[in-house]
């Protein structure tokens, strides 16, 4: 990671300090240039970050808030990380990625797997993609749909008139060229991109 990494410069957001400090050691010495913040209006004075990661419970303003104003800053591809120790149930970390974060990791959480997910983001950033709407077929649309409505499988299945196989392998195949891990995520950039109403 650290040829990708260098000179690419990371916002961490964190308001606990000891945190923070641990955070910003395994991010250096991954070769990223990290600019430390302690609260939500700080973050908003970091110049062109590569990526943020933002704790959801920040003083002054919420990660949430951070979040938003970064995506009118800088769009889409500013890759945006929220961990959380307080807000850990499936809702909180929906409510993060339809919020427009990319990735959503429950405190505490092994420096290994923010690095790789750092990694995967920073990739992602830096290969590039094209809009998921011209990579997705009328039927996967059609699931993804579905899914943003709150379907399961196999009501998915029963409103499509297909097999519940056949509904898996569309959403295997939507979260491949959305470049997301779950379900959740695909419902988040198919907001995000206005894939769905």
């Amino acid at each position: 990671m650290t040829d990708h990494a260098a000179a690419r410069s990371i916002l961490l957001a964190e308001d606990d300090e000891l945190l923070a400090a641990l955070l910003h050691d395994v991010l250096a010495s991954a070769g990223f240039a990290v600019s430390v913040v302690h609260d939500g209006l700080a973050a908003l004075d970091v110049e062109k970050p590569w990526l943020a990661i933002l704790d959801v419970n920040l003083p002054g303003i919420s990660g949430y808030q951070v979040c938003h104003l970064l995506r009118r800053a800088h769009g889409d591809r500013l890759p945006i990380i929220f961990v959380s120790g307080e807000r850990t149930e499936s809702f909180d970390r929906v409510a993060g990625l339809l919020l427009g974060g990319d990735d959503y990791l429950v405190k505490p959480f092994a420096p290994d797997e923010l690095l790789a997910r750092v990694g995967t983001l920073v990739g992602r950033r830096t290969a590039g993609t094209e809009a998921p709407a011209r990579r997705l077929t009328a039927r996967e649309l059609e699931v993804l749909v579905l899914l943003a409505e709150g379907l399961a499988q196999p009501a998915i299945a029963e409103r499509l008139v297909i097999s519940t196989k056949t509904v898996s392998t569309h959403i295997e195949h939507i979260l491949g060229k959305l470049g997301v891990k779950s379900r959740a995520q695909a419902v988040a950039v198919a907001y995000r991109e206005s894939l769905v109403p």
